[in-house]
C-alpha cells in the first residue's frame, strides 16, 4: 500500500480490510482490496495529535490511541466519535481489543499495560 505518510501502527478491520495510523496525524481505513475506504479525520472531522495504536472492537468500531493528547477515541461506523479514555495515560502506544469488551493499552510512559472495560450504548 503506497502513499502513506509515516505509517506507524496497523490492525485488521472488518471484512478483511485494515486500519493504519500515520505520523502526520491521520488514520486511514482500507478495504480488503487495499483501496482507501476513508480517512478518519475527514470522515469524522476529528483532529488527531499523534495517532498511535489502532484496533477494531467486536462491534466494528475503530479505536485509536492518541500519543500526544493521551487519549483513546472510539470511532463507530455511524455516529460521532466517543472519548473512551481521557485521563491516566502518559504515552499510549499499541492497543488491542478483546471480544469481552476489554481494551488493552500499552503505556510506554509508565512501562505497563493498562486494561479498561467499556460498553458503548447505541445512539
Amino acid at each position: 500500500v503506497p502513499d502513506l505518510q509515516g505509517p506507524r501502527y496497523v490492525g485488521p478491520a472488518p471484512n478483511g480490510g485494515f486500519v493504519v495510523s500515520e505520523e502526520c496525524g491521520d488514520v486511514k481505513v482500507f478495504m480488503s482490496s487495499h483501496k482507501l475506504l476513508c480517512s478518519l479525520s475527514s470522515k469524522y472531522g476529528h483532529q488527531f495529535g499523534n495517532p498511535a495504536g489502532v484496533c477494531v472492537d467486536r462491534d466494528g468500531s475503530i479505536l485509536v490511541a492518541d500519543e500526544q493528547r493521551r487519549t483513546v477515541h472510539l470511532f463507530p461506523e455511524h455516529g460521532a466519535p466517543v472519548c473512551l479514555v481521557s485521563t491516566g495515560l502518559r504515552r499510549p502506544a499499541g492497543m488491542a481489543c478483546s471480544s469481552f469488551g476489554h481494551l488493552f493499552v500499552a503505556d510506554t510512559g509508565e512501562n505497563c499495560v493498562k486494561v479498561f472495560k467499556y460498553h458503548v450504548r447505541p445512539p
